[in-house]
């Protein structure tokens, strides 16, 4: 949980998404991942975490649906949502908070 904490707690926006590894409909978010990802550069970070290997940390956070997304920034979050959503969505959220 310590390394939780210093990956969220940094000046940028930290977009992570809760997937489980052997599902198969993470596969389109993480494409729209990768597309955020390049549009924000070193602007933002996005940051990909397996339930399954980390399942004190999804259930600490109350991960219960797949895709969970959520930005924090400065070690707060900031946003919140479950279900996928599409890359200008994100985008335009993670800019927020830029």
């Amino acid at each position: 949980m310590s390394k939780f904490g210093e990956l969220i707690d940094v000046e940028i926006p930290v977009l992570l998404d809760f997937y489980k590894e052997l599902n198969n409909q993470s596969e389109p978010m993480h494409l729209v991942l990768r597309d955020v990802a390049a549009a924000l550069g070193d602007k933002a970070k996005v940051i990909k975490i397996d339930v399954e290997k980390n399942q004190e940390l999804a259930e600490a956070l109350r991960v219960k649906t797949l895709p969970t997304l959520i930005i924090y920034k400065s070690g707060e979050m900031k946003w919140r949502q479950s279900g996928e959503q599409d890359a200008n969505t994100l985008i335009g959220k993670i800019q927020e908070y830029i």
